[in-house]
């Protein structure tokens, strides 16, 4: 009797296909649904951004339509791509409330948001800097200065920090989008405007005068970027963590780096050559 049950239970083990057994969370959600929701921050040129069609572009969001195809092989159907805008104050949680499936911007990589979230492997690495007006002559004294700064990033925190430890009397404005703070400093209500450097570049080169606007070129804050997902949705991140390796392995991330990056620098960055071996895991 016991051999007859191991036997049926075996029969429809083998009878029930693999592929549906392997698709649990946000996988199996999108192969019902035919959609995969990017989120995307609008205005974080180079990493994400509307171009002037109004069409989402920029570094993360190729990563991201290489892992659409990637989820596409998965699940074994063609599914559509929706971008959904979000802002730094509510990009985490539009991933927990189901409105995107994975966030395609400039997130920095930390342990406490690690809490809420969970992150691929690194996408890249930057560091937060300080851009002004040129002319305004205040790029080594920010005494008394105002320095506009995105509310909800990790910026402000590195940048209190930065003026904490260098007894530096300064005015820090909270904004709510990087194209703010741009309007911010160009209309002349702050001194200086705090991002991530690339972040930074990215702006002014999408200005309509790139050369009235200096950037510090020294960095105040490490800043490894991910792409965040649902957190304890393993199956879905491990997708995802492989097309991103492939990109490294295969070298495809290379002309990737060159469209976005290429126009303000021919020379990768040595930190960005290390993401790339330490991120290019093996099969």
């Amino acid at each position: 009797m016991r051999n007859i049950l191991a036997g049926i239970l075996t029969v429809i083990f083998l009878s029930t296909p693999l592929s549906a057994q392997a698709l649990t969370g946000t996988l199996q959600q999108i192969k019902k649904s035919g959609v995969i929701k990017i989120g995307y921050r609008q205005s974080q040129p180079p990493m994400s951004f509307l171009n002037k069609e109004g069409i989402p572009n920029g570094y993360s969001i190729d990563i991201c339509q290489h892992i659409a195809a990637g989820i596409e092989n998965k699940i074994g159907r063609d599914i559509k791509v929706e971008y959904v805008p979000v802002t730094a104050a509510e990009r985490f949680a539009a991933l927990a409330d189901n409105r995107i499936d994975i966030l395609c911007g400039s997130t920095t990589k930390t342990l406490s948001r690690s809490e809420v979230v969970d992150f691929t492997q690194l996408t890249f690495v930057t560091g937060a800097s300080i851009m002004t007006l040129k002319g305004t002559k205040i790029m080594n004294n920010f005494d008394g200065k105002k320095i506009g700064v995105v509310k909800g990033t990790t910026t402000v925190d590195s940048l209190k920090e930065l003026f904490q430890d260098t007894n530096t009397d300064t005015d820090i404005v909270l904004v709510d989008s990087t194209s703010e703070g741009l309007n911010t400093l160009e209309k002349g209500k702050i001194d200086a405007f705090a991002s991530d450097q690339v972040v930074l570049i990215g702006l002014a080169l999408s200005a309509a005068d790139p050369d009235k606007f200096a950037i510090l070129p020294n960095l105040f804050s490490y800043e490894p970027f991910a792409l965040a997902v649902r957190r304890n949705d393993a199956d879905f991140r491990l997708v995802a963590d492989r097309v991103i390796s492939h990109l490294y392995r295969s070298k495809q991330i290379l002309p990737i780096y060159d469209k976005w990056f290429g126009k303000f620098s021919t020379k990768r960055p040595t930190a960005f050559e290390a993401v790339i071996k330490m991120n290019a895991t093996p099969e």
